[in-house]
């Protein structure tokens, strides 16, 4: 039975009225689903008994498996999540001043192979769906319904590379944005990282006003390359001209994000050139120093070393946020998500 989640109103919209029902039932049903958490078409009490009953033999409206929360001493908690085919993922609820983020998923597992990222040694295992991607957000927001803070703030940061899932990610942040029967997150608290496929950039902007965030961490294509092997495809020339003709609005800017590695490229350097790679592109930058874990050859860098660098940045007059990734002893923060397949 399809989960009815995989479906854009606007799709659904197309289903009804096939099924010769007035599509203007789809934003009835939607806001049952995502505004009232319904979990049974039985709850939708304003559309007729023989509709609830089509749409109960035709859809599901599934709910994740939350297989185990773990909380940091920070607040973050991280959702383990089993799929139907047992396979599994993780989410981070992070607390943030006045408001939440979450963090989500959208494959299982991750090919882009990052030196720098636990995902990686997963290798790539599947796609999530759109029912998927939505159910994190959704099930997320119900199981937290009692905390102060709202959850308002939305990254496409998890486990998987966004855009090498296009479609599914595309629908579902359909849904998500949805701002009268959706999940009803503005398009400004919405970021989606990439590694860096850049047909997809390309692209993306025409499709959708959310954040872009680039997954940069070097200033040259031989770092890049040990870093990230995506730039052998798409070298930092061929990134950096696709962001100079993403399409923005007057006040946005791409956020770079750059993890810092010891010896790796965290030198002065490093810092001139990246402010010169970035000039001609509308830019912030998001500094991480490298979180550890227990696989990585990698470490961070002394925290004089990364004030130099920022201090670099901001004499060049970019914006710059040094992140430090919340949830690190959970194995929550940027970098850490991994789990095992899950399936025996």
């Amino acid at each position: 039975m399809q989960d009815i989640k995989n479906y854009t109103r606007k799709q659904f919209q197309t289903w009804l009225a096939a099924h010769d029902i007035a599509p203007y039932r789809a934003g009835q049903v939607y806001k049952w689903i995502y505004l009232h958490q319904a979990d049974t078409f039985d709850e939708m009490t304003n559309i007729a008994k023989p509709v609830r009953a089509l749409l109960g033999e035709t859809f599901s409206i599934g709910r994740m498996c939350i297989a185990k929360r773990e909380y940091s001493a920070d607040g973050t908690c991280k959702y383990l999540f089993q799929l139907d085919d047992n396979h599994r993922i993780e989410s981070v609820w992070i607390p943030e001043e006045g408001h939440a983020t979450l963090c989500i998923s959208t494959q299982v597992g991750c090919a882009q192979g990052c030196a720098f990222c636990r995902t990686a040694d997963m290798g790539f295992i599947r796609n999530l769906t759109p029912a998927e991607i939505i159910g994190q957000i959704r099930d997320i927001r119900q199981d937290t319904a009692s905390s102060p803070l709202r959850l308002s703030n939305l990254v496409f940061m998890g486990m998987g590379e966004p855009l090498a899932n296009y479609d599914n990610v595309l629908s579902a942040i359909d849904t998500i944005t949805d701002g009268d029967c959706g999940l009803q997150f503005s398009t400004r608290r919405v970021t989606l990282s990439t590694a860096g496929l850049v047909p997809r950039i390309k692209t993306l902007g025409h499709e959708t006003t959310i954040n872009l965030a680039v997954s940069l961490n070097a200033t040259d294509n031989a770092t890049r390359d040990r870093l990230m092997p995506v730039n052998k495809t798409y070298p930092i020339e061929t990134l950096l001209a696709a962001c100079r003709g993403y399409p923005l609005s007057n006040r946005r800017k791409i956020t770079f994000e750059y993890i810092l590695i010891r010896g790796q490229n965290d030198t002065l350097q490093d810092a001139e050139q990246l402010a010169r790679l970035l000039a001609p592109i509308k830019a912030k930058i998001n500094l991480i120093p490298f979180n550890g874990h227990d696989q990585s050859p990698f470490q961070r860098p002394d925290d004089t070393v990364i004030e130099q660098f920022k201090q670099i940045l901001h004499d060049r007059n970019y914006t710059v946020i040094t992140r430090l990734s919340k949830g690190q002893d959970i194995s929550a923060a940027c970098g850490q998500l991994a789990v095992s397949s899950g399936v025996s």
